[in-house]
Parts: structure tokens; C-alpha cells; sequence
């Protein structure tokens, strides 16, 4: 399936036909070459494939304002076990909901998904914050469990938790890094986390103002490459030379 790669921009309905070959990269690529107030919500690693990605649910960036990949499904372009090419009207609503967010594997080939593109600013705000235990990162990480489903919903606030040697004793310390998008403007943005997040100390100097599509190279750890790196097919960036599979879970209650 890896050369259905063919990719229908519909700027007119905020509309695209993509084929399961596509990596997300190639599909980020390509609307921001015809738009520059379209996006699409989902994942961060460029290449992963849409087909898997966005039948298993697809979260992303922008999904706190705009959901996960699967609910911006509208169609689908399907392979039964008849071997006949159907469509949502022609396979029904049961099968319909099946491939969004179920898997596909289970229910047919899918060759294609339309895709139902999201509006967004011309101008986004990106940080990346990073607090050790000595700097209250376990205070901080207590206050974002209660916080960050509850903040603006343009603003999607992730935290990564690692263990490193402290700049300060040299003994191993635990480092929580806030990393965040913010769908409009630093000037919008600070009085934001002032209200809900102050504790966290967020400066000016600590948020940059890009595009979207520079959003995308900047949370795969590309900022410093061109556009076009987004249309490889191999990991590169953070996340050369590995290859890995990710998976996630999700609470209801917060863990600490």
C-alpha cells in the first residue's frame, strides 16, 4: 500500500482525498502549498502513514481544538471481501463507523480517505519549557494534571518527563518539559497562562510565532530544514536514525 500516495486538495470545501500510502509529512506538505490558512489535526512524525494513523484515531497538536485525524473522516474509498470499490454511501453508516478510529484491517482494504481540513490562524505560538525538581517540576507537573484539559482550547499543553544529571549537584533529577501550541499569538497566549498556568513562568522570550506548516518541522525537530524535508519517506531529525512504534494511553482521573 505504500505507493497509494495520490493527494486531491479541495480548497474550495476545505476537502482532501488522500491515499494510505501517504506519510503525514507529504500530506502537512501539500496543504500548505495550496493554503495557508488549511491544516489537517493529527500526529507530529511526518513520516508515519496516514492509513494506519488516522483508522486507529490519530491525535495530534490540534486536537483539544479540532478532535483526533478520525472524526474529520467524511468518506472513504474501500476494498470489500466482495472485491467490489465502495464508498460511504454504498457501504453503509455501520462500516463506515467501523473504519474510523476501529482499524481497517478487520473490515475491508481502505484505499483512500476524504478528509474534512480545519481552518487555522496564519500566525501560531510554539514553546518548549523545561523545569528540573530543584525548579519545582513536581509542583508543576501536580498543577498541569488539573490544568491543561481545562486551559484554552487553542492551546494544547503536552509534558515529557525524563531523568538527567542536574546542572546544579550533578546527581540524577527528574526534568519535566512543558511543549505546547497555541493556535494565534504570543500577545493572546501570555494572558492565558498568566491566569491558568502561573507557576510556570512563562516569559515572552520563551515563545516563538511561526506558521502553521512551521509548526509541523519545528514539533518533528526539523525547524532548521526546508519545507521539502516533510516529503521523505525516512526518519530523520529527532527521530533519525530510529525506527520505533508508539502507543498511548488515556486517564480520566489525574495520576499524582
Amino acid at each position: 500500500m505504500r505507493n497509494f500516495r495520490s493527494i486531491s486538495i479541495n480548497t474550495k470545501d476545505k476537502t482532501a482525498w488522500v491515499e494510505v500510502g501517504t506519510t503525514l509529512g507529504q500530506l502537512y506538505h501539500t496543504i500548505a502549498r495550496h493554503s495557508k490558512t488549511l491544516a489537517f489535526t493529527a500526529g507530529v512524525c511526518p513520516t508515519v502513514g496516514v492509513g494506519g494513523h488516522i483508522s486507529g484515531g490519530g491525535y495530534g497538536m490540534m486536537s483539544r481544538k479540532h478532535s483526533i485525524a478520525a472524526d474529520h473522516i467524511i468518506d472513504a474509498k474501500v476494498l470489500n471481501a466482495d472485491g467490489h470499490i465502495v464508498y460511504r454511501r454504498s457501504m453503509g453508516e455501520d462500516l463506515f463507523w467501523a473504519i474510523r478510529g476501529g482499524g481497517t484491517t478487520s473490515f475491508g482494504i481502505v484505499l483512500a480517505f476524504k478528509l474534512q481540513l480545519v481552518t487555522i490562524p496564519g500566525t501560531v505560538t510554539v514553546f518548549n519549557v523545561s523545569r528540573t525538581s530543584e525548579q519545582n517540576a513536581t509542583n508543576l507537573v501536580h498543577k498541569w494534571q488539573y490544568t491543561a484539559d481545562k486551559i484554552d482550547r487553542n492551546l494544547l499543553l503536552r509534558l515529557f518527563l525524563r531523568s538527567i544529571t542536574s546542572p546544579i549537584h550533578g546527581n540524577r533529577t527528574i526534568q519535566a518539559t512543558f511543549n505546547t501550541l497555541y493556535l494565534g499569538r504570543v500577545h493572546d497566549l501570555l494572558p492565558i497562562m498568566q491566569e491558568k498556568f502561573p507557576e510556570l513562568g512563562l516569559l515572552p522570550e520563551d515563545c516563538i510565532e511561526m506558521s502553521w506548516i512551521e509548526s509541523v518541522l519545528y514539533f518533528a525537530g526539523l525547524r532548521n530544514e526546508s519545507f521539502d524535508i516533510l516529503l521523505s519517506r525516512i526518519p530523520t531529525g529527532i527521530y533519525s536514525p530510529v525506527y520505533f512504534k508508539g502507543k498511548s494511553d488515556y486517564v480520566r482521573q489525574p495520576i499524582l
